[in-house]
């Protein structure tokens, strides 16, 4: 059974306690590979191996910098059919999605800071007659980068190719419930020729990898994506140490439907918006709110399409929804339509456990779930899920639905659908969220600033915002 491995100091490495985690296979059930068990002694080696490199590696020209990122760019391109396949084996998503959305994005990711590190300019400024100040961006040294399980590769190079790119050398930890890209891009490093320890990647626990990382005195800042509470923890080690902090939470979206909208492409979208990656995807559209004079059309034509989705082993070109990550993971999403169940919501479609035939048949897989006829404030409304399951509901005012949109402690996204243009503005403006989609969903560009409001994080990442994370400001002030 393959064994993956530490990547410290430019090699492939065991644990230092020689322990490993079970990795399991979502669509199967079964352990399909192990996980370093790695703790505080081997993100020590993974800083130190940092800290050897960060002298040469900061003083590296951006051109060199790129065309070392431009080969691991090369690489992933060469390696997408196997970095996806590995992608869906080890998170359950079906392959089609990893071939066309989470494999091509981690390539943008490094080409775009490759790219955009050798495009920054420092501004200056003559005080007539006295002096000229000028601004210096310089990196911050170590950086510690904390990604999530459910867009592993994509999210993961979000983080690091901006941290790398702008001169820092990484200590990074991927999940430990989506361990096998991180490892496989370790190995596409080594090929890329980076100098050994600028990306140092550590397997294992959040509560023993994650932890040393926050807490370790030489990591000048955190980029963390994952759970609000698990934010909280971070904030309260790392705040007082005076570390950057870069958080990219929860979320509980909305997704804002008016009369008159472009009503073909806003339903196929919807149904992506709601159930893409089985709705484990931040960015989801949770909350569905339907203008009244098209509910009933959009509650059938929804519920229609909803069940219509297949679900199935995710190696298969044609499967639509394919496995959530892990079975507590499965047992929360069941017990939140148990929930909705008990707050007086109908289920109109799906709601229950699948049980496939074949090599799939221990898989951890949900239906679609639509839900119907619960209040906004109630908890199935409230709580982030993370999962296939939406609820609907109708609304007649803009006043009201602001009200049903702005209801919750999270603000990451929205999407609005209306040909109003004025209506449009109107309602962005007074959105709660960090990103707002009109009559669109996921049409990402990398220049625009990503993150969200109020428990849903703190910080931007994307464009040239996470290269103004992972660097300092210094002014030089020069009397003439």
């Amino acid at each position: 059974m393959l064994k993956i491995k530490n990547y410290i100091g430019g090699e492939l490495v065991q644990p230092a306690s020689g322990g490993y985690l079970d990795n399991y296979d979502p669509a199967t059930g079964l352990i399909y590979s192990l996980i370093p068990d790695s703790d505080a002694a081997d993100v020590e080696r993974g800083v130190e191996a940092a800290k050897a490199a960060f002298p040469a590696w900061s003083r590296t020209p951006a051109e060199q910098r790129f065309e070392i990122l431009m080969r691991l760019v090369a690489l992933i391109e060469r390696d997408l059919s196997s970095l996806a396949e590995a992608e869906s084996i080890d998170n359950g998503k079906p392959l089609s999605l990893a071939k066309v959305m989470d494999i091509p994005r981690a390539a943008s990711n490094f080409r775009f800071y490759a790219t955009a590190a050798m495009h920054t300019a420092n501004e200056s400024h003559e005080t007539v007659g006295q002096a000229i100040n000028y601004t210096l961006r310089q990196p911050l040294g170590v950086v510690g980068c904390i990604s999530p399980w459910n867009l592993p590769l994509y999210l993961f190079t979000w983080k690091i190719a901006p941290a790398i790119a702008s001169g820092n050398c990484v200590v990074a930890k991927p999940s430990e419930i989506t361990p096998m890209t991180a490892y496989l891009l370790s190995k596409l490093c080594i090929e890329a020729g980076l100098p050994p320890g600028v990306l140092n990647i550590v397997h294992g626990l959040g509560p023993k990898v994650g932890a040393a990382i926050v807490a370790h005195p030489e990591i000048k800042a955190i980029s963390f994506t994952g759970g609000t509470k698990t934010g909280e923890d971070i904030a309260r080690i790392a705040a007082p140490m005076f570390k950057k902090l870069s958080l990219e939470l929860g979320g509980k979206n909305p997704n804002i439907i008016f009369a008159d909208c472009n009503y073909d492409e806003m339903l196929a979208t919807t149904l992506r918006s709601s159930f893409s990656n089985q709705g484990q995807i931040c960015l989801c559209g949770s909350r569905i709110f339907v203008e009244r004079p098209i509910y009933e059309k959009f509650k059938a034509d929804f519920v229609a399409r909803a069940s219509k989705l297949k679900i199935g082993d995710p190696l298969e070109e044609s499967t639509k929804i394919g496995a959530v990550v892990s079975k507590p993971h499965m047992e929360k999403i069941l017990s939140y339509i148990g929930l909705a169940k008990e707050e007086g919501g109908t289920i109109l479609s799906g709601g229950n456990q699948v049980n496939l035939e074949g090599r799939c048949s221990d898989g951890y897989f949900i239906e679609p779930t639509v839900i119907e006829g619960l209040s906004h404030s109630c908890r199935t409304n409230q709580e982030e899920i993370f999962g296939p399951v939406v609820s609907i509901m109708p609304f007649d005012t803009e006043e009201e639905v602001l009200g049903y949109a702005n209801s919750v402690k999270y603000g990451l996204s929205a999407t609005v659908w209306t040909e109003n243009l004025s209506r449009a503005h109107r309602i962005a403006a007074a959105l709660d969220s960090g990103i707002i989609w009109i009559n669109c969903w996921l049409l990402r560009d990398l220049r625009t600033p990503f993150g969200g409001m109020k428990d849903s994080g703190i910080g931007r990442e994307g464009g040239f915002e996470a290269l103004k994370f992972f660097t300092e400001e210094k002014n030089v002030c020069v009397k003439i």
